[in-house]
């Protein structure tokens, strides 16, 4: 087994919690700005001292309600300043934090309600009251619900009004590093969701010893801007560790308006899954091409991944250097701006990223700093930054986390990070973390000789085609997402004679693609699935793909399918991970017709690595 052990460089104290960092921040920095918060599409500060006062006053609403230290109470919103408002006061008033996607069913907010025995929560709008009214006959222990949009934050405080503060002293005393912090559910791809169990220790461990390596952005001059769901373990952990570093938080659930976000906020740094990325180079690219200088828009791209490759090998030649700097004045500047213009740095998690996605934006000025790490790990267990940088990898392990590599190639970490345990279920606790304090991870992966950690799949989703070849999907799947008009796609041929794929197509970047054809760019997905000239665009994204396998790991052939893969039809998780099962079960018809032996099967077309089939 190939083990590596990183000290660590920070230490959690036996009385150390989360509630801490904002009672020294409003003391030490009370009038510095904290937070900014969005009202009447303005961007409002919010200092220190005005974050504590809040947070104390919806505590003692909390308190006023009936929660009791230990008790859990459920937060389920889209990603706005009254949830980290919310996060803190229920930490305050000794309580554990259970957070719930917004998007999820009725059927899922009873699980999680019912498993963590949840006593309160709080939900963002009436549609959500009404869902957790609808189950309540299967939560026993549900209380008070508290409605956002119906000023739940006023209505607290108020509420709290008459409860002294010599009472929230007293709850934060009955928290230690080994209080239960947080309840996170497993986004669930298989079964019923998991409880991780987080301490406070595990959320401090992490930050401390993680926030140094990106101390470049996390400091009191940076600002982040907050909009994948803190419901996700990766953007809660960032979220503290910008609280604890002093740097300005903003949040927006606006997605559509994203880019109009990131212009008013102008933050200096993101945290955003890797389709976000894809989308903003995908984005640029159908405008470029639409405008007439789609050459001028790929030439500059290349350049700026050959300048990025180059910074790992002795540094880039004189005329790449000012072919870079001509790029950094007709078409980087551009993509920067669309990022607020003073970013200069984000955090990629959730899956992974793609090499040449990731040369392109430390080629444009703007490094993508790509991790890797779970719920139950705390969010990153390995990370890339400045000091220690290579793409392609999700980095080193943190200061005082251990990984290795089993003998059948699982990776193993063990650490501060690693949870507690999952809730109330013993026996996935014990088969997930050994008797030696390791938890399975059960990503496929490999440490180099530097100390460097490359993820190749998952334990479960390696598929074995009939010839015995073992093929690990995510490599595929990732090259062909990179692909302007791929929105999602699953790699298939578990005991089938050869590797196969569905594909959904981009909605967003189909109509540009169409008009550029010189078609009705009205026409849908599936109205498109046979059309010639899209089928010869994704045979060239399928040829790319398999460059990074060998032939025996090769897409063969492929179906385009007329429905996307979308968290509404349950095929992807709240945090856009396939849930290969539903999509196997869906769409099981597709997979059985890429291995028809019909006679009137398409026949194949020539690609880079060999024969590929279409499937119709």
């Amino acid at each position: 087994m190939r083990e590596l052990s990183v000290p660590p460089t920070a230490t959690v104290g036996p009385d150390d919690a989360l509630t801490d960092m904002i009672t020294r921040n409003a003391a030490d920095h009370p009038t510095e700005v904290g937070l900014r918060r969005q009202r009447g599409g303005e961007w409002v500060d919010v200092t220190h001292a005005q974050f504590a006062a809040e947070v104390a006053g919806v505590a003692k609403g909390l308190v006023a309600g009936g929660v009791q230290a230990g008790d859990r109470v459920a937060l389920m919103a889209r990603t706005r300043y009254e949830w980290t408002v919310l996060d803190y006061a229920i930490w305050t008033a000794g309580a554990v934090v259970v957070p719930v996607y917004e998007t999820s069913s009725a059927d899922q907010v009873a699980w999680i309600l019912a498993d963590s025995g949840a006593r309160a929560i709080v939900v963002e709008g009436a549609e959500h009251a009404a869902a957790v009214e609808s189950v309540r006959s299967e939560v026993p222990d549900l209380g008070p619900v508290w409605v956002l949009d119906d000023g739940a934050v006023d209505t607290l405080t108020a509420a709290g009004a008459d409860v002294p503060d010599s009472e929230l002293t007293a709850r934060r005393a009955t928290l230690t590093s080994g209080s239960l912090a947080t309840l996170i559910y497993t986004s669930g791809t298989t079964g019923r969701p998991k409880g991780c169990e987080l301490t406070h220790a595990n959320f401090l461990f992490e930050i401390r010893n993680g926030m140094t390596l990106l101390d470049r952005f996390m400091n009191p001059d940076g600002s982040l801007l907050l909009f994948i769901p803190l419901a996700h373990v990766l953007a809660r952990v960032l979220q503290v560790g910008a609280i604890n570093t002093r740097t300005v938080i903003g949040h927006t659930a606006d997605v559509a308006d994203l880019v109009g976000d990131l212009g008013r906020f102008r933050p200096t740094f993101v945290l955003a899954v890797p389709r976000v990325f894809e989308k903003v180079y995908n984005s640029a690219k159908a405008k470029a091409e639409g405008d007439g200088k789609g050459k001028i828009f790929d030439r500059a791209a290349q350049v700026a991944v050959d300048w990025s490759r180059a910074q790992d090998t002795g540094g880039p030649g004189l005329a790449l250097k000012l072919q870079h700097a001509l790029f950094d004045r007709l078409v980087y500047g551009k993509l920067r701006a669309a990022l607020g213009g003073r970013c200069s740095g984000a955090i990629s998690g959730g899956a992974p990223l793609g090499e040449r996605l990731g040369h392109f934006f430390r080629g444009i000025g703007v490094t993508i700093f790509e991790g890797y790490g779970l719920t139950e790990t705390t969010a990153a267990a390995a990370v890339n930054h400045d000091a220690a940088l290579r793409i392609g990898t999700v980095g080193r392990p943190l200061p005082g986390v251990d990984a290795a590599i089993a003998e059948d190639g699982e990776v193993l970490l063990r650490g501060g990070i690693v949870m507690r345990g999952y809730w109330k279920n013993e026996q996935a606790t014990a088969e997930a973390i050994d008797a030696d304090g390791w938890f399975h991870t059960g990503d496929i992966g490999e440490l180099d000789a530097q100390g460097f950690l490359r993820i190749t799949g998952r334990k479960k989703e390696i598929l074995v085609t009939a010839g015995g070849k073992n093929v690990a999907p995510a490599v595929l799947e990732d090259r062909l997402r990179a692909h302007k008009l791929v929105s999602q796609c699953i790699v298939v041929g578990d005991q089938r004679p050869f590797i196969a794929a569905l594909v959904t197509l981009d909605a967003e970047a189909l109509p540009a693609w169409l008009k550029a054809q010189g078609k009705d760019a009205a026409l849908t997905a599936a109205q498109l699935r046979d059309d010639p000239d899209l089928l010869a665009e994704l045979d060239a994204a399928v040829a790319d793909a398999n460059k990074a396998v060998s032939h025996a790991e090769a897409i063969k052939k492929f179906r385009v399918l007329g429905d996307d893969f979308t968290e509404d039809n349950g095929t992807l998780t709240p945090s856009l991970k396939l849930k290969r099962a539903v999509v196997m079960k869906h769409f099981g018809d597709e997979v059985e017709a890429l291995y028809s032996k019909d006679p009137a099967a398409p026949r194949s077309s020539q690609a880079h690595t060999g024969p590929l089939q279409r499937g119709r």
